[in-house]
This record gives C-alpha cells, structure tokens and sequence, in this order.
C-alpha cells in the first residue's frame, strides 16, 4: 500500500505560521486577549451576528448556551438525535435531562414533528444540530419553539460557511456553536465559538467563560487597579491567542475552501450517483452545505464493517457518521429513533477535505464501488 488518503485533513501553512509569529512577538499567548479580541470581531461578522466569542470547544460553547439561557436541574431541552454526544452532554453539564428527538431521512437533521412530539410541561427549549454541516429546519423550527416559549440552540458544529434560506448558519436561533476541531471545515486544531445577537447573552457568557469574571484585557483598559469580585462560578472556556491567530488566517482561507469542497462533494456525486447499494447525501434546494464530511449510506444487505476494513486495507481512509444519541447507555432513554438508528448503522464517512486532488477522489470512489460490490457478492 503505497498512498494512505486521509479521511480529513487541515489545510494550514505558511499564512498561520506568520499568525503564531505575531503572536509570539505580542507577549500575549493566553486566551481572551487582543488577538482572540479581533477573531471575535470578525467571526461575528463571518456569521451574520452582534457577538461572538471564542471558546475552548464547541462543547464548552453548548455548556455556556445553556447556562446563559437558564437552563437549570429538573429541565427538559430537546435535542437532535443524530449528532455527537457533546450535545447531549451539554445538557447534563447544565443538570437538565437531554430528550431526543427523531431526524429527517433526508437531510439528516432533526424533523420538527418530532421536536413538537417530544414537547413536555417541563421542556425549555430546543438544540438543533446541522447535521455535517447542513443547516434544519430553522423556520419551522422557530415557529414550534415560539409557540411554545422555548429557547432555540443552533449546533453549527460543522457548519462554518453554510446558508440557510441565504442566511449564513450561525444567525439562526438564539444561540449558535461552531467547533474548530481538526476535523472542521477551518480550524485551529482545537476551539470553539459562542455567537448570539442578544446583548444580555454575550455579556453573561463572557463573564462565565473566565471563571465568572471580567477578562484581563478588559480590567487592563481601565483607569484603576480593579480587583475581580467572583460572584457567580464560572469557567476557564477561552481559547488561546495563538489558537485564535490561526483562526484569523483559517478565516482568510474559508471561501476558497468551501468552493473546493464543494467541488470535490459534486465529483463524488457523479461517480457514485448510479450505484444501486450507495446512495449519496442530500442537499436541500435552499441551504449550502459546507461538506464538513462526505456521508454515504450503504444498502441494508451491505456490510459496513467489511467495507471499512477493505477500504483501510487498501489506503482510503474511512469512519462511521455519527451517533444515534437515544442509543447510549449514558442517557437511559428508551423513546425510540428509527430514523436516527438506521442511520447509525449504514452511514459511511468517506474522505472530505480541500487537500484532496481529483486523482484520490476518483480513487476513492472507485475503490468504494468495487468493495461495495465485492462485499455483497460475497454475502
């Protein structure tokens, strides 16, 4: 086996090394200073939104969204089935009880009849999760939470650079989370972000996200010598200036990535369009996707474990979607998820990412297709 192709991969170089320097050159290293500052800045305004702020992950960012909207034990919050589990941890991080809600076949994010269905007299609110990177349901979504009283979370995970009805993901509920894991459309390895358009929010986050008190950059604007008073407890959720600085310069990259992406997910649809066990992802007619991740789902009669191993044995990276939530013995629900369950079991991540060359994704395809057919002859 000559060539490995990586199931992701950042696309990095000279532009965030000159980042990192200038940081280094700065003395300020740690998280929630100038340089997170002007990240913050401009993430705000990537994303259509009044605020935004930088975090350790996406998880911690799902914990502070939470926390700021009230969310308190004894709770009940909604959440997509089908999506990492940080999700649904978030909402245990808070003392509330996750409560999982069915996805749509199709677009793989969660049905809002679903979410109506699973609306209980101790029910706060909703998180709604962009399944690898493409955006719900946000207007019927919105509509059910408003009749409802509820508060609305977009999980943007993976979704930086997606739209929504021409609205970029990020700007469409109460509070959205981005995730910056190496994995992500851009990234700084790890990190994550917390956006809002609520003053009230942003300002509680903030204060959360630095163990309940102003940051140092702030108490260093003033004219005095402040000494923090800590009144509520908090959190060290920053992300570091240097994390932030490579975000700057991923920032920069971003609609060169997308269009690569984007490009190589059409090519991957055209050499696979036609096979009978493959079936390829959907993207609705009114969002963009950002193909985070290429998903294909196998045909029941095909075994998805056999297919994984030949893909690996013969150098093309590969892995499961995501996760059926309902079906973690962590959370103990017993409401089924079908839709969410089937997808677990025959979903397949191929490799997706702008450093792939048109070479490797017909070699990825092709090698797909003859394992796939190998797999079910042999069945």
């Amino acid at each position: 086996m000559s060539e490995v192709i990586a199931l992701g991969q950042p696309t990095v170089g000279e532009s965030e090394l000159a980042a990192i320097a200038e940081v280094f050159a700065s003395g300020w290293l740690a998280g929630a200073g100038p340089t997170g500052r002007r990240f913050e800045e401009r993430f705000a305004t990537t994303v259509g939104t009044r605020h935004a702020l930088a975090t350790s992950s996406c998880g911690s960012a799902l914990h502070l969204a939470l926390l700021t909207l009230g969310v308190k034990p004894g709770d009940e919050v909604v959440v997509a089935d089908y999506t990492f589990p940080a999700t649904g941890h978030s909402v245990m991080w808070a003392g509330a009880t996750p409560v999982f809600a069915d996805v749509r076949p199709d677009t793989w994010t969660v049905d809002p009849a679903a979410v109506e269905a699973a609306i209980t007299p101790r029910t706060v609110g909703v998180i709604a999760v962009d399944a690898f990177g493409q955006p719900a349901d946000y207007d019927e979504l919105r509509a059910i939470t408003d009749k409802h009283g509820l508060f609305l979370v977009e999980d943007a995970a993976c979704s930086a650079g997606a739209t929504y009805k021409g609205r970029p993901a990020g700007s469409l509920a109460d509070v959205a989370t981005f995730s910056f894991h190496g994995r992500k459309g851009i990234t700084a390895g790890e990190g994550g972000a917390y956006v809002t358009d609520r003053d009230d929010l942003a300002t509680h986050a903030r204060k959360l996200h630095t163990y309940g008190v102003e940051g140092a950059l702030t108490r260093a604007e003033l004219s005095n010598l402040p000494i923090p008073s800590f009144t509520e407890l908090g959190y060290n959720y920053r992300l570091s200036d240097i994390s932030a600085a490579i975000m700057l310069a991923q920032l920069d990259r971003l609609p060169e990535l997308l269009a690569t992406k984007r490009r190589i997910a059409a090519r991957y649809g055209e050499l696979l369009k036609d096979h009978e066990l493959i079936t390829t992802p959907y993207e609705a007619p009114d969002r963009e996707h950002p193909w985070q991740s290429y998903v294909v789902t196998l045909a029941p009669s095909v075994d998805r474990g056999t297919v994984a191993m030949a893909l690996r044995q013969r150098g093309v990276q590969c892995t499961f979607g995501t996760y059926a939530s309902h079906l973690q013995p962590l959370y103990g629900q017993t409401d089924p998820c079908p839709v969410s369950a089937d997808l677990f079991a025959r979903h397949l991540a191929i490799p997706m990412h702008a450093n792939l060359t048109d070479a490797q994704v017909e070699t990825v395809a092709a090698t797909l297709i003859d394992v796939v057919n190998t797999t079910a002859a042999g069945r």
